[in-house]
Protein backbone atom coordinates (compact mmCIF):
# COMPACT_ATOMS: atom_id res chain seq x y z
CA UNK A 1 0.00 0.00 0.00
CA UNK A 2 1.47 3.56 -1.34
CA UNK A 3 2.49 5.87 2.03
CA UNK A 4 0.12 8.22 1.27
CA UNK A 5 -2.54 6.08 1.28
CA UNK A 6 -1.63 4.78 4.37
CA UNK A 7 -1.26 8.09 5.84
CA UNK A 8 -4.84 9.19 4.73
CA UNK A 9 -6.21 6.17 6.11
CA UNK A 10 -4.28 6.52 9.48
CA UNK A 11 -5.57 10.48 9.66
CA UNK A 12 -9.43 9.24 9.18
CA UNK A 13 -9.16 6.92 12.02
CA UNK A 14 -8.08 9.59 14.54
CA UNK A 15 -10.39 12.12 13.26
CA UNK A 16 -12.83 9.33 13.45
CA UNK A 17 -11.76 8.86 16.92
CA UNK A 18 -11.62 12.08 17.72
CA UNK A 19 -15.22 12.56 17.24
CA UNK A 20 -16.35 9.89 19.23
CA UNK A 21 -18.19 11.64 22.69
CA UNK A 22 -15.99 11.01 26.05
CA UNK A 23 -18.64 9.30 28.31
CA UNK A 24 -17.32 11.82 31.27
CA UNK A 25 -19.21 14.62 28.93
CA UNK A 26 -19.53 18.08 29.28
CA UNK A 27 -23.08 19.23 30.52
CA UNK A 28 -25.37 19.92 27.44
CA UNK A 29 -22.87 18.41 25.08
CA UNK A 30 -24.30 16.14 22.30
CA UNK A 31 -24.48 12.57 23.46
CA UNK A 32 -23.96 11.31 20.24
CA UNK A 33 -25.48 7.62 19.33
CA UNK A 34 -23.47 4.87 21.02
CA UNK A 35 -23.69 1.03 19.29
CA UNK A 36 -24.84 -0.06 22.48
CA UNK A 37 -26.44 2.11 25.59
CA UNK A 38 -24.08 2.13 28.76
CA UNK A 39 -23.85 -0.22 31.07
CA UNK A 40 -24.30 2.09 34.20
CA UNK A 41 -25.63 5.68 33.92
CA UNK A 42 -23.96 8.12 36.63
CA UNK A 43 -25.67 11.29 37.32
CA UNK A 44 -24.62 13.93 39.58
CA UNK A 45 -25.90 17.32 40.86
CA UNK A 46 -23.78 20.23 42.51
CA UNK A 47 -25.42 22.36 44.78
CA UNK A 48 -26.49 26.24 44.79
CA UNK A 49 -25.38 28.13 42.04
CA UNK A 50 -21.99 26.40 41.53
CA UNK A 51 -20.80 24.93 37.72
CA UNK A 52 -21.22 21.40 36.88
CA UNK A 53 -17.77 21.39 36.34
CA UNK A 54 -15.77 23.45 39.88
CA UNK A 55 -12.56 21.42 40.11
CA UNK A 56 -13.39 22.29 43.93
CA UNK A 57 -16.81 20.66 44.30
CA UNK A 58 -16.44 16.70 45.64
CA UNK A 59 -19.28 15.76 43.66
CA UNK A 60 -17.05 16.48 40.66
CA UNK A 61 -14.21 14.94 41.82
CA UNK A 62 -16.63 11.88 42.47
CA UNK A 63 -17.16 11.98 39.11
CA UNK A 64 -14.17 12.18 37.72
CA UNK A 65 -13.16 9.20 40.45
CA UNK A 66 -15.77 6.88 39.04
CA UNK A 67 -15.30 7.58 35.96
CA UNK A 68 -11.52 6.34 35.65
CA UNK A 69 -12.31 3.16 37.65
CA UNK A 70 -15.35 1.96 36.58
CA UNK A 71 -16.79 -0.75 34.95
CA UNK A 72 -16.54 -0.91 30.65
CA UNK A 73 -19.33 1.54 29.37
CA UNK A 74 -19.91 3.19 32.26
CA UNK A 75 -21.32 7.17 31.52
CA UNK A 76 -20.85 9.45 34.26
CA UNK A 77 -21.95 13.28 33.77
CA UNK A 78 -22.35 15.84 36.71
CA UNK A 79 -24.78 18.66 36.13
CA UNK A 80 -25.60 22.32 37.70
CA UNK A 81 -29.74 21.26 39.86
CA UNK A 82 -31.19 23.93 37.36
CA UNK A 83 -30.63 21.72 34.69
CA UNK A 84 -32.54 18.90 36.03
CA UNK A 85 -34.51 18.87 32.37
CA UNK A 86 -30.75 18.18 30.52
CA UNK A 87 -30.09 15.22 33.00
CA UNK A 88 -33.68 14.04 32.02
CA UNK A 89 -33.25 14.09 28.06
CA UNK A 90 -29.60 12.37 28.50
CA UNK A 91 -30.78 9.10 30.09
CA UNK A 92 -33.59 8.93 27.34
CA UNK A 93 -31.19 9.33 24.62
CA UNK A 94 -28.67 7.16 26.50
CA UNK A 95 -31.25 4.64 26.67
CA UNK A 96 -32.56 4.95 23.77
CA UNK A 97 -30.57 1.99 21.71
CA UNK A 98 -32.35 1.68 18.51
CA UNK A 99 -32.84 5.70 18.28
CA UNK A 100 -36.12 5.79 17.22
CA UNK A 101 -37.06 8.41 19.86
CA UNK A 102 -39.18 6.33 21.96
CA UNK A 103 -38.03 3.84 24.60
CA UNK A 104 -39.27 0.53 24.63
CA UNK A 105 -40.13 -1.81 27.53
CA UNK A 106 -36.88 -3.71 27.09
CA UNK A 107 -34.80 -0.85 26.66
CA UNK A 108 -36.31 0.79 30.37
CA UNK A 109 -35.44 -2.60 31.51
CA UNK A 110 -31.85 -2.82 30.99
CA UNK A 111 -31.29 0.65 32.68
CA UNK A 112 -28.72 1.15 35.63
CA UNK A 113 -29.10 4.62 36.71
CA UNK A 114 -27.67 6.08 40.07
CA UNK A 115 -28.13 9.62 41.06
CA UNK A 116 -26.50 11.67 43.68
CA UNK A 117 -26.32 15.43 44.73
CA UNK A 118 -25.42 17.94 47.60
CA UNK A 119 -27.73 20.22 48.82
CA UNK A 120 -30.40 21.51 45.97
CA UNK A 121 -28.60 19.19 43.81
CA UNK A 122 -29.76 16.32 46.49
CA UNK A 123 -33.13 17.49 45.72
CA UNK A 124 -32.72 17.66 42.18
CA UNK A 125 -31.31 13.57 42.26
CA UNK A 126 -34.97 12.87 44.16
CA UNK A 127 -36.91 15.16 41.44
CA UNK A 128 -35.34 13.17 38.48
CA UNK A 129 -35.92 9.82 39.73
CA UNK A 130 -38.95 10.76 40.40
CA UNK A 131 -39.38 11.96 36.08
CA UNK A 132 -37.99 8.79 35.81
CA UNK A 133 -40.25 6.88 37.58
CA UNK A 134 -44.12 8.32 35.89
CA UNK A 135 -41.63 7.26 32.34
CA UNK A 136 -41.65 3.38 33.54
CA UNK A 137 -37.94 3.60 33.96
CA UNK A 138 -36.26 1.87 36.90
CA UNK A 139 -33.49 3.60 39.19
CA UNK A 140 -30.24 1.37 41.22
CA UNK A 141 -29.74 3.96 43.75
CA UNK A 142 -30.15 7.32 45.09
CA UNK A 143 -28.12 9.25 47.34
CA UNK A 144 -28.53 12.53 49.15
CA UNK A 145 -26.10 14.79 50.56
CA UNK A 146 -27.14 17.49 52.79
CA UNK A 147 -30.79 18.00 50.62
CA UNK A 148 -32.05 21.16 50.63
CA UNK A 149 -35.43 21.95 48.36
CA UNK A 150 -36.58 24.53 46.92
CA UNK A 151 -39.95 25.51 48.52
CA UNK A 152 -41.76 24.05 45.07
CA UNK A 153 -39.96 20.75 45.26
CA UNK A 154 -40.09 17.43 47.77
CA UNK A 155 -37.23 15.57 48.82
CA UNK A 156 -38.27 13.51 51.37
CA UNK A 157 -40.23 10.63 49.97
CA UNK A 158 -37.93 8.27 47.81
CA UNK A 159 -40.07 6.60 44.33
CA UNK A 160 -40.87 3.30 44.20
CA UNK A 161 -38.81 2.76 41.02
CA UNK A 162 -35.93 3.33 43.01
CA UNK A 163 -34.40 0.12 44.62
CA UNK A 164 -32.10 1.45 47.56
CA UNK A 165 -32.15 5.21 48.80
CA UNK A 166 -29.30 6.74 51.19
CA UNK A 167 -29.39 10.28 53.12
CA UNK A 168 -26.49 11.83 54.63
CA UNK A 169 -26.92 15.41 56.21
CA UNK A 170 -25.77 17.39 58.99
CA UNK A 171 -28.14 19.48 61.21
CA UNK A 172 -26.60 22.86 62.20
CA UNK A 173 -27.09 26.03 60.92
CA UNK A 174 -29.14 28.28 58.52
CA UNK A 175 -28.89 25.49 55.76
CA UNK A 176 -28.90 21.96 56.76
CA UNK A 177 -30.13 18.83 55.43
CA UNK A 178 -32.62 16.80 55.85
CA UNK A 179 -32.72 14.22 58.37
CA UNK A 180 -34.60 11.70 56.79
CA UNK A 181 -35.71 10.17 54.08
CA UNK A 182 -38.19 7.86 53.57
CA UNK A 183 -39.84 5.12 50.91
CA UNK A 184 -43.22 5.81 49.44
CA UNK A 185 -43.50 1.81 48.89
CA UNK A 186 -41.12 0.18 51.32
CA UNK A 187 -41.32 -2.84 49.53
CA UNK A 188 -39.83 -1.94 46.72
CA UNK A 189 -37.53 0.55 48.02
CA UNK A 190 -34.72 -0.13 50.12
CA UNK A 191 -33.68 3.00 52.72
CA UNK A 192 -29.69 2.42 53.57
CA UNK A 193 -29.47 4.88 56.48
CA UNK A 194 -29.92 8.48 57.24
CA UNK A 195 -26.34 9.34 58.43
CA UNK A 196 -25.89 12.05 60.56
CA UNK A 197 -22.55 14.28 60.97
CA UNK A 198 -21.93 16.79 63.23
CA UNK A 199 -19.15 19.53 62.42
CA UNK A 200 -19.14 21.09 65.35
CA UNK A 201 -17.92 18.41 67.12
CA UNK A 202 -15.85 17.13 64.26
CA UNK A 203 -15.09 20.10 61.81
CA UNK A 204 -13.44 19.54 58.79
CA UNK A 205 -11.26 22.30 56.89
CA UNK A 206 -12.73 23.53 53.41
CA UNK A 207 -10.70 24.71 50.71
CA UNK A 208 -12.02 27.86 48.22
CA UNK A 209 -14.69 28.65 50.66
CA UNK A 210 -17.55 31.48 48.92
CA UNK A 211 -19.15 34.63 51.26
CA UNK A 212 -22.50 32.26 51.33
CA UNK A 213 -19.94 29.10 52.48
CA UNK A 214 -19.13 31.62 55.42
CA UNK A 215 -22.34 32.08 56.31
CA UNK A 216 -23.33 28.48 56.45
CA UNK A 217 -20.27 26.76 57.73
CA UNK A 218 -21.45 23.12 58.90
CA UNK A 219 -23.40 22.50 55.42
CA UNK A 220 -20.15 23.80 53.44
CA UNK A 221 -18.30 21.14 55.40
CA UNK A 222 -21.01 18.59 54.30
CA UNK A 223 -19.68 19.13 50.58
CA UNK A 224 -15.88 19.04 51.24
CA UNK A 225 -15.94 16.22 53.85
CA UNK A 226 -13.43 13.61 52.83
CA UNK A 227 -15.57 11.00 54.73
CA UNK A 228 -18.80 11.96 53.83
CA UNK A 229 -17.83 11.86 50.25
CA UNK A 230 -15.55 8.58 50.83
CA UNK A 231 -19.07 6.89 52.01
CA UNK A 232 -20.98 8.34 49.13
CA UNK A 233 -18.42 6.62 47.08
CA UNK A 234 -18.27 3.25 48.42
CA UNK A 235 -22.52 3.33 48.49
CA UNK A 236 -22.09 4.24 44.47
CA UNK A 237 -19.54 1.38 43.85
CA UNK A 238 -21.35 -0.95 45.42
CA UNK A 239 -24.35 -0.63 43.01
CA UNK A 240 -21.80 -0.56 39.72
CA UNK A 241 -20.92 -4.38 41.39
CA UNK A 242 -24.65 -5.19 41.46
CA UNK A 243 -24.76 -7.98 43.22
CA UNK A 244 -28.53 -10.33 43.75
CA UNK A 245 -31.63 -8.43 44.65
CA UNK A 246 -29.87 -4.87 43.81
CA UNK A 247 -31.53 -4.70 40.73
CA UNK A 248 -33.66 -1.90 40.26
CA UNK A 249 -37.30 -1.85 40.75
CA UNK A 250 -39.45 -1.75 37.29
CA UNK A 251 -42.51 0.87 38.21
CA UNK A 252 -45.53 -0.13 37.24
CA UNK A 253 -47.17 0.42 34.47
Amino acid sequence: MPRLTRFRILSAMLLALAATPLLLAAEGAPIGHAQTPPSFIVIGFVGGFIHHDNPHQMSVQLAQSIQRSSPKGTYVQVFENRRRSNAYKTVLQLLDSDHDGDLSPGEKARAHIILFGHSWGASAAVLLARELDRAGIPVLLTVQVDSVHKPWQQDEFIPANVAAAANLYQPHGLVHGRPRIAAVDPAKTEILGNYRFDYQKDPVKCEATSWFDRLTPSHAQSQCDPRLWSQVENLVRQRLQPQPGTAAAMPNP
